[in-house]
């Protein structure tokens, strides 16, 4: 979120993942703990990789 590279990430009843990149984006349905891993992987590559190109 610091990065602007998710704005919410809400657990629902059902176990899955509701998460918005934006607040004016859609709303995606993550299925589960695994695909909220892969997300965070996702955004810590992000992360890294434009770390590295600022330096």
């Amino acid at each position: 979120m610091h990065h602007q590279l998710l704005h919410a990430a809400v657990l629902a009843p059902t176990g899955q993942w509701l998460i918005q990149h934006r607040t004016e984006s859609p709303i995606h349905v993550l299925d589960g703990p695994t695909a909220m891993v892969d997300l965070a992987a996702e955004i810590q590559h992000r992360i890294r990789t434009t770390r590295n190109r600022t330096r």
